[in-house]
């Protein structure tokens, strides 16, 4: 067994800075596994993104690229155009501010959706 001080650095940092990353990383895993896109595909459009000329020089941007490559696969494949995805972005963040402190967010708390 290791003792503490062997463990790498960053060790007890969470790997995920904001909760919308690990979500990000469950989605895109989810959706290879589906077999909605290959890993090499995956790695073009991730790639494409962090090579991007406004992509930050120390990473600090990864999951929001990350993101960004989700979404372009998810447009190239079919499944959801950039408007789709931002049509249900602004209808989770309208439910979000509908809904009471200490309560789930439910998609059906948006104000704005067609009953």
């Amino acid at each position: 067994m290791s003792r503490r001080e062997d463990l790498p650095a960053g060790f007890d940092e969470p790997v995920f800075a904001e909760p919308w990353q690990a979500e990000a990383f469950a989605m895109t895993v989810a959706l290879h596994d589906k077999g909605l896109f290959s890993w090499s595909e995956w790695a073009d459009a991730l790639a494409a993104e962090v090579k991007r000329p406004d992509a930050a020089s120390d990473g600090h941007d990864y999951y929001e690229h990350w993101l960004a490559a989700l979404e372009s696969l998810l447009s190239a494949k079919g499944v959801a155009g950039k408007n789709d995805v931002d049509a249900l972005a602004a209808a989770w963040e309208r439910a979000a501010h509908a809904t009471p402190h200490g309560k789930p967010i439910l998609l059906e708390n948006d104000p704005g959706s067609i009953p």
